[in-house]
């Protein structure tokens, strides 16, 4: 059988050129060409910022800085009021040199006890308050709405209020009140407390005093505070003819 002879290639001519190498091509790199490109993207595939997903994430965040933001700022201005204050605090006590005002009980008379008697009692104290300025350049103002109690023991026994004045520096101060209590009834067991302590001499009672005050520095006058005296006070008897045998008072001042 005679056999099938294919025919060979012919090589290229001289002016002919070779046909382009695949493989050479995909050696090399392509090299974009400059120019502005748009790409296109599917409607659906479009998201906001943040995605819908993130948004309440996002909104939260947003939240807790703009809290941190607004905490931080009130923080600087509170610590910038406090220095402040405490300069002012500073000049007012180099300049004005304060002292602390004094206060004791001078006198109490006493009424409207009847220790032999189980009716309800209506005491009534008449008392006489020293209240010493010892500031050089400071006056203080009494003001309206203070309070006077008196306590045996646990027991309020009467109630009143201090005058309303002025005290100028470097004064002593000595005002009156009554302080008075009405239907006041009182226990057999403290009754003979009261009658035991005024046989020994040494009757106990506490009084408080709350008074709004105003302080002036020079020409100029503060906001208003309380003064706070609370005086532990021992008599030797119930009656007007009482005299004071101790007497303890505590100052404090509530600025606000």
């Amino acid at each position: 059988m005679a056999e099938r002879v294919h025919p060979r290639d012919s090589p290229p001519s001289s002016g002919e050129h070779p046909p382009p190498n695949p493989a050479s091509h995909s050696a090399e790199k392509p090299i974009p060409q400059s120019g502005t490109y748009v790409i296109q993207i599917p409607k659906d595939q479009v998201y906001r910022v943040p995605p819908p997903e993130n948004a309440r994430r996002y909104a939260h965040l947003s939240k807790r800085k703009s809290s941190r933001s607004t905490c931080c700022c009130f923080l600087t201005t509170i610590l910038s009021l406090l220095l402040a204050a405490a300069i002012a605090a500073a000049v007012i006590y180099f300049v004005f040199k304060p002292e602390s005002p004094k206060y004791s009980i001078d006198n109490v008379a006493i009424k409207g006890f009847n220790l032999t008697s189980s009716s309800p009692l209506s005491p009534e104290f008449d008392v006489t308050v020293r209240a010493h300025n010892p500031n050089d350049k400071i006056g203080i103002y009494y003001e309206k709405g203070s309070s006077v109690e008196v306590y045996y023991e646990d027991i309020n026994l009467c109630n009143g209020a201090l005058p309303a004045f002025y005290q100028p520096t470097n004064n002593v101060t000595l005002f009156r009140t009554a302080v008075k209590g009405s239907g006041i009834e009182l226990t057999a067991t403290v009754l003979r407390s009261l009658s035991n302590d005024q046989k020994k001499g040494t009757v106990p009672f506490t009084l408080k005093l709350r008074a709004p005050v105003k302080i002036k520095l020079g020409s100029i006058k503060t906001w208003k505070f309380t003064v706070k005296v609370t005086c532990k006070i021992t008599v030797d008897k119930l009656t007007p003819a009482s005299k004071i045998v101790s007497n303890d008072c505590d100052y404090g001042v509530n600025l606000w």
